[in-house]
């Protein structure tokens, strides 16, 4: 997720921007219940992923996570009210950046491996509980199919599509090699010093760049299908496990 560390007007100036367009978009499409049930997937993406930053640099020997108590899976202690805002109305947002030092790694790995290693984990946990909600919702439909009739099944079943899709889409969209996502953290490990360090000095325009293409649709545009491909493909997978063909 996003380490929102600096302090720039520009960047809030966007980010405004983003809520407003949201705002506007959800009072003119009525979205206020498809808003509210989308938020229970949300909380669980954001700390899952969050959780799975920190748990990954505890494993490799860093204790900074724990220390900064976040080894658990409080929505609390992940969640960054601002980010989580922006996650709901600009579908753009993050989590409270997991700190670690690198230095107190083991040394199974690099420290640039490691951090690799950390990184990979939050996308990774997304992943695995959009599979998770997948036979979830495939079980419901197959032990109790009656059940998604009823006024509470039906909105406990847009749950978890919700639920499904948000994590998918999280872990697609932090995969994106862009600073300052998860993704440019994962390919830093196979960049040459000079790379890096090029990327550092200018790391604050990249900020700002990724938001413009993200705010302008131009990056959703080039994602959005990925990140249906792959909830589709999950659905018609998990759905022939259970004997439920998708169309």
């Amino acid at each position: 997720m996003f380490d929102f560390s600096f302090d720039k007007k520009i960047i809030y100036i966007i980010l405004g921007i983003a809520v407003l367009i949201g705002l506007i978009s959800l009072a003119e499409n009525g979205g206020l219940l498809s808003l509210i049930l989308t938020l229970p997937g949300v909380i669980v993406a954001i700390t899952f992923h969050e959780f799975a930053h920190a748990y990954a640099a505890y494993k490799l020997g860093d204790d900074t996570p724990k220390m900064q108590g976040r080894l658990n899976l409080n929505p609390l202690s992940h969640i960054d009210p601002f980010g989580f805002i922006l996650l709901i109305f600009a579908h753009i947002g993050w989590g409270k950046p997991v700190q670690i030092n690198p230095r107190n790694f083991d040394r199974k790995f690099s420290m640039s491996t490691g951090e690799a290693i950390v990184s990979v984990a939050g996308p990774a946990m997304n992943f695995i509980l959009a599979i998770v909600f997948t036979i979830l919702y495939f079980a419901i439909l197959k032990i109790a199919p009656m059940f998604i009739f009823s006024e509470l099944g039906y909105y406990i079943m847009i749950v978890i599509q919700s639920t499904i899709v948000v994590n998918v889409g999280l872990g697609v969209f932090n995969l994106i090699p862009i600073p300052p996502l998860d993704g440019s953290k994962i390919f830093r490990n196979f960049m040459s010093y000079n790379v890096k360090d090029w990327l550092d000095r200018y790391e604050k325009y990249f900020y700002i760049a990724f938001l413009v293409l993200w705010i302008s649709g131009l990056l959703g545009n080039i994602i959005s299908p990925i990140i249906s491909w792959i909830a589709n493909g999950l659905f018609k997978l998990i759905g022939l496990l259970f004997g439920i063909p998708i169309a």
